[in-house]
């Protein structure tokens, strides 16, 4: 696509930002006390509630954890207490959570760390997660139970957890056949749940259908939560994924807010390829390669929120350095963020973004830790290809030293019986065991080697 045809039907407009502040405190005095913030974080008004969210959003999906004596592991709490805190204290006031997180274990820790503030200072979305069980009963359960883990009586965002795939018929068997729908809406009514939406994952018929709803009176969509990034702008796969400047366009059309999940792609647009990174930094040598991916998201003004897994102090304060000095993408930058999207798309990546949801496997096998080993390789430039390749040897051993040293042997990819338990968990649609097979392969042939 020649540039100025890309300018012409892009359609981005810089965002118009209301800098706001937040205030901290609360009845258990956090680890560090919050102070109050200046003009840093942009923040966004959701014209349906009057709330203003800021543009960077907390994912619990990702709390830092910590390993047991017994090789389990669970979340280090006093670390998520002190991100929380710092969060809070520079103007991040959406915390965005599930049931289904870190194996159950999301909520609780969410719970702990917020309620050391002041319940206004702070928004919470959860979901009905209701994947393995959608009877009336486990629903109900599952929907009372977060209000006890995240120690509130109200959820300003709720959301119907990952609808899609299966277009409006799996939609009515997990929500409206079990009468849930019609419970939330009268929770909704009694003021328990302030703004009510969904979080989607597949085809661009399945999102026809669950926006037609909206269309026809039939269900009311306060907010919709897509995955957005500058590669599935245009360069979804049509089928796991639909291209986000798509579903942008139509929720914009009807003036429904959007919520961003996987800005980063788990993690990838914040260690792209080597190539790709040079250039970014040609350009932005102070800024960080993921600072990229959040402005190009924040850069579309109906976006409502961003959200990041942060795992550690690190990339928090990254982050709130891009969203108080946040620079929309002017037209040349995006088209720029357009080319760096089809050489990244070049790459033989597995499409994983580690939400951890295929765990735990029956069989012990580390799926995650093996697809986000293999991709560093490839995106580090460290992926020994052929003999034919300059350093081969070298890269060979390395990339075979580190597989060890990242996945414990008795949970590599060659443990994989193919039992196919965690295919219907992936909100990619990865064909998981085949992708296993792909990387079992290659590390069998450079062990031959």
């Amino acid at each position: 696509m020649e540039r100025r045809e890309f300018l012409k039907i892009s359609g981005a407009a810089a965002a118009g930002a209301v800098i706001g502040a937040c205030a901290g405190g609360g009845s258990k005095a956090p680890s560090k006390p919050a102070a109050p913030v200046g003009d840093g974080m942009v923040m966004r008004e959701n014209p349906v509630s009057g709330d203003k969210v800021s543009l960077l959003g907390f994912g619990c999906m990702r709390w830092p954890m910590v390993k047991q004596p017994d090789g389990s592991e669970i979340i280090d709490q006093e670390a998520v207490n002190q991100m929380v805190d710092y969060a809070i204290e520079h103007g991040v006031n959406y915390f965005d959570t599930s049931p289904a997180y870190l194996q159950g274990l999301s909520e609780k820790a969410a719970g702990e760390a917020l309620s050391r503030h002041p319940r206004e200072s702070y928004y919470i979305a959860t979901k009905l997660s209701n994947f393995s069980d959608q009877t009336p009963e486990a629903s109900l359960e599952m929907y009372k139970a977060s209000f006890k883990e995240l120690k509130t009586d109200y959820f300003d965002y709720y959301l119907l957890h990952s609808i899609g795939r299966g277009g409006v018929a799996a939609y009515r068997k997990r929500y409206v056949d079990n009468g849930m729908v019609d419970f939330l809406l009268k929770e909704k009514e009694a003021g328990r749940i302030r703004n009510l939406g969904f979080s989607f994952h597949g085809d661009q018929a399945a999102f026809e259908e669950l926006i037609a709803l909206h269309d026809s009176g039939e269900m009311h969509w306060d907010f919709v939560q897509i995955e957005m990034n500058y590669i599935d702008w245009r360069h979804a796969d049509g089928v796991r994924n639909t291209n986000a400047e798509y579903l942008y366009n139509e929720l914009d059309k009807r003036e429904i807010p959007i919520v961003i999940m996987e800005p980063l792609l788990g993690g990838r647009l914040a260690s792209v390829p080597e190539g790709v990174a040079r250039q970014m930094k040609v350009r932005e040598p102070d800024l960080s390669i993921a600072s990229w991916a959040f402005r190009f998201c924040g850069t579309y003004p109906r976006v409502l929120c961003i959200l990041s897994g942060m795992t550690s102090m690190e990339p928090l304060e990254d982050n709130i350095k891009t969203f108080t000095s946040f620079k929309p993408l002017t037209e040349e930058e995006l088209f720029f963020l357009e080319q760096m999207a089809v050489q990244i798309k070049e790459y033989p990546l597995v499409n994983c973004t580690d939400c951890k949801y295929c765990m735990p496997c029956p069989f012990g096998i580390d799926i995650p830790g093996i697809f986000k080993h293999y991709n560093t390789a490839i995106t580090e430039g460290t992926y020994a290809q052929s003999k034919e390749q300059e350093d081969y040897a070298k890269l060979r051993r390395q990339y075979l030293m580190s597989y060890d040293r990242a996945v414990p042997r008795l949970r590599q990819a060659d443990h994989c019986v193919g039992c196919g338990i965690c295919l219907p968990a992936c909100p990619q649609s990865i064909e998981i065991p085949a992708e296993l097979r792909k990387i079992d392969q290659y590390v069998e042939r450079l062990r031959e080697g």
